[in-house]
């Protein structure tokens, strides 16, 4: 390992944020060394990526698993230290070499290991929503106390934060309103009466964005929007009521601001994640991403819809639920978080209808009213609770 380098720890390397991180860190092999590497069950594609990127740690979430990589390495001659577990994942995001911790497992799995980077100061890549729809201000107090620096990578939050003062202490004083765009996925001309025919194929079908099957089922309900909404809340300090959402089917305003003086900053870009990789990476430079840059002559033009359109309102009635949830007791955002896993796990599954997604959301919403959460074993037993309620009502709908 070379000290000069900066070292970065990939959590969820074989998924499409992993993969694209590692793309932009191979462009750029005189700045950034890849420290380690951790997925869930993808043992050829970590493989491949070892013997690339040659990691010192391979981490594998599962023993099982875990010992199928450590067999695949040694017959292959690489020289990755392979383990296995939770705590290997919290060890290696932790590490006292590791520089930059790219968060990218999906889910609630994730909070952990973005907890125990967090704590131990380091550079942290947020590309993980749930880290803050479930850990709230646990978690921004616990980048806090422990020296952190917090990067969003989703391309919506890295587009208000590249539209910001660099000064987070401005924020306050001169935010109006925070405007998230969202594409509408690919039911945004759908008639709503026909969203209960609506199949796992079609909704991870996104028209701009290539991305995996949960947050692609989570952009056809709005669902994703709904969780940005709540992550916007704790990363700049607004109210629920200073953020915005409006539909943009380009995908090319990544989100803006509006200041107090009703002007407006915004970010544009081709959608492409590496883009907020790249600046995640290099803040506050800016390097390469790989990227295809915008051709504004070729552009038809940028168009946007309001949310609140009775039509709409019928497409996407889970979008509400992100300011319900914030007004609602703290730890409500964790029972919306885990609950919504569920609901698109049984989706996906074919356990349930797509219209039922937000049917088992509301259910749970009304019946779970959490303590107020003060250590990540509370954000855990309210997951757990939230989780078992949502089988309970998945259980009573059958697709």
């Amino acid at each position: 390992m070379n000290s000069d380098k900066s070292r970065v720890v990939v959590l969820g390397a074989t998924g499409s944020i992993g993969v694209s991180t590692l793309d932009v860190i191979a462009r750029h092999p005189d700045r950034y060394e890849v420290f380690a590497l951790t997925a869930s069950t993808s043992v050829e594609v970590m493989l491949a990526q070892c013997a690339q990127h040659k990691p010192k740690f391979a981490v594998m979430a599962s023993e099982a698993h875990g010992k199928l990589l450590r067999q695949s390495c040694i017959a292959e001659g690489l020289a990755t230290e392979v383990l296995w577990g939770a705590t290997a994942i919290e060890m290696v995001a932790a590490h006292e070499l590791t520089d930059i911790v790219m968060a990218a497992i999906v889910g609630a799995a994730g909070l952990a290991p973005c907890l125990a980077a967090a704590k131990a100061g380091k550079r942290l890549l947020l590309a993980n929503k749930e880290a803050l729809v479930v850990g709230g201000q646990l978690f921004m107090d616990t980048v806090k106390l422990g020296g952190a620096t917090l990067l969003p990578i989703d391309s919506e939050h890295s587009a208000v934060f590249q539209s910001l003062p660099s000064d987070p202490q401005l924020w306050a004083e001169r935010i109006d309103k925070i405007i998230l765009t969202a594409s509408g996925g690919p039911f945004r001309n759908r008639d709503p009466l026909t969203l209960r025919e609506v199949t796992p194929e079609e909704a991870c079908a996104h028209p701009n964005w290539v991305m995996g099957r949960k947050i692609s089922v989570d952009s056809a309900t709005m669902m994703n929007k709904a969780l940005e909404v709540i992550e916007a809340r704790f990363l700049f300090g607004v109210t629920s009521q200073q953020i915005q959402v409006v539909i943009h089917p380009q995908s090319v305003i990544h989100s803006m601001v509006q200041y107090v003086d009703n002007s407006v900053v915004a970010q544009l870009g081709t959608p492409d994640m590496r883009g907020p990789i790249a600046y995640g990476l290099s803040w506050p430079d800016r390097i390469t991403s790989g990227a295809s840059a915008l051709d504004f002559s070729r552009m038809q033009g940028l168009s946007f819809e309001a949310v609140d359109t009775p039509a709409h309102q019928q497409r996407y009635p889970g979008l509400g639920l992100a300011w319900a949830a914030l007004d609602a007791p703290p730890g409500t955002t964790a029972v919306l978080n885990a609950t919504n896993e569920v609901a698109v796990e049984a989706f996906l599954q074919r356990k349930i209808r797509f219209d039922q997604i937000h049917h088992v959301n509301t259910e749970v919403l009304e019946c779970i009213r959490p303590v107020a959460p003060e250590t990540l074993d509370d954000l855990l037993e309210i997951d757990r609770q939230s989780r078992q309620a949502a089988e309970n009502a998945v259980s009573q709908r059958r697709a």
